[in-house]
């Protein structure tokens, strides 16, 4: 019962992860820079410098906004491009860790038997840990992008020094919750992939072997086999056993013996 409440705990929580990424790759405001309105006048206008992945935005005080869509993807920023990349191959990776952990999963009637079940819910874990490792990525590509600028002692002129929007906090929270619920999954399978195998020592002539599973309480200590050794113990010796055989073993004499 424990372990399935927190596999449907891990797959609300990864769901809503991504649902995060997937809402910043189409919200506005990744950067912003604000010029004028310095003192409080409002004789000053106001004027907002927006981007996101697609385009370059300019709002005045009057709240009309002009955009410039960025053109085709070669001619795209280094850094925008491998943002978008990144997140992509983030949701792709997500979306075939949503599909193995849902067929996994304990509670759900699909996927075969126990054991496939548990090896899809871990495949789908790696999947979604790869995929928040690609998006975390994406936005810590982007942020050092924007801070290089924002913390350069001097820049050239026309350029602006823009601050972080709300897009990236929101993805950043988004990917943690993709990875701690990927951990969430992998803690309920990792013994069942991987039970607790046997552990042998030798300790001078005997040997140690520890219980296969916590089930077994038993542990002892056993002589190995030896087939061309002696016998130790407390019963009879090699030899009394020889002599004893001797003599239920019945004597087959033959002529001559019996006229000597």
């Amino acid at each position: 019962m424990r372990k399935r409440l927190i596999q449907i705990f891990a797959f609300l929580i990864t769901s809503l992860g991504w649902l995060f990424v997937l809402c910043t790759m189409a919200m506005d405001f990744w950067r912003i820079s604000q010029l004028g309105g310095q003192g409080g006048s409002f004789i000053i206008k106001v004027a907002w410098y927006w981007s996101n992945l697609w385009k370059d935005c300019f709002t005045d005080s009057t709240a009309v906004t002009n955009c410039r869509d960025f053109p085709v993807l070669w001619s795209v920023t280094y850094y925008v491009q491998g943002t978008r990349g990144l997140l992509m191959c983030g949701l792709a990776f997500g979306f075939f860790g949503v599909t193995l952990c849902f067929l996994g999963m304990e509670c759900t009637y699909i996927g075969g038997g126990e054991k496939i079940k548990d090896k899809l819910l871990f495949s789908g874990a790696v999947f979604h840990f790869c995929g928040g490792v690609s998006d975390i990525a994406g936005y810590c590509l982007y942020i050092n992008r924007v801070a290089r600028t924002a913390f350069a002692p001097s820049i050239a002129p026309g350029v602006l020094r823009y601050d972080l929007g709300p897009p990236i906090f929101l993805g950043l929270v988004g990917a943690f919750f993709i990875m701690f619920g990927a951990l969430l999954y992998a803690a309920t399978v990792f013994r069942v992939i991987w039970p607790e195998s046997k552990v042998v020592a030798v300790y001078g002539g005997g040997t140690y072997m520890a219980p296969y599973s916590r089930g077994r309480t038993y542990t002892g200590y056993y002589r190995p086999s030896r087939q061309y050794a002696s016998y130790y113990g407390s019963g009879r010796t090699n030899s009394s056993k020889i002599s004893k055989l001797s003599q239920t073993t019945p004597t087959k004499f033959s002529d001559r013996d019996a006229f000597v």
